[in-house]
Parts: C-alpha cells; sequence; structure tokens
C-alpha cells in the first residue's frame, strides 16, 4: 500500500520539505514524492497535526488508481 494525502479544498499533497523534512503542502504529486507512506495510523497523525478545520484531507492509496478498486 502506497498511501499519500491530498487536501480536497487546494487540492496539495502533504509531503516533507526539502529544507528539514518538515511536513509541508505541495501542489505538485511530483514533489511529494517523500510524503508516500505505508502506515495509515502515521498519515491520520500528520493530517490531524497539519490540517486547518476549515480543509478536508483525504488519504489516498497510490495502488488503488487504475484498477477495479478505483476511486
Amino acid at each position: 500500500m502506497r498511501l499519500i494525502i491530498q487536501s480536497l479544498v487546494t487540492g496539495r499533497f502533504l509531503a516533507p520539505s526539502m529544507d528539514g523534512g518538515e511536513p509541508v503542502w505541495v501542489r505538485s504529486l511530483r514533489e511529494s514524492g517523500g510524503g508516500v507512506s505505508a502506515d495509515m495510523d502515521q498519515c491520520a497523525q500528520l493530517m490531524m497535526d497539519n490540517t486547518d478545520s476549515d480543509d478536508r484531507a483525504v488519504v489516498i492509496d497510490l495502488d488503488r488508481l487504475g484498477t477495479v478498486n478505483d476511486y
């Protein structure tokens, strides 16, 4: 399972910054490669720590894309 967090409000992806590794929201999926996780609990914690109350974020399983189980 390869999981990534995306904001439904902005469309941005949560990924570690290139300067220090702190989580930041990036526009490009290409820039978010370091944000891919295999741990759903880690994703849930990252969402709680880095999502504003008026934002909605979702966890996307990249391995489901393009399959019969696609979103």
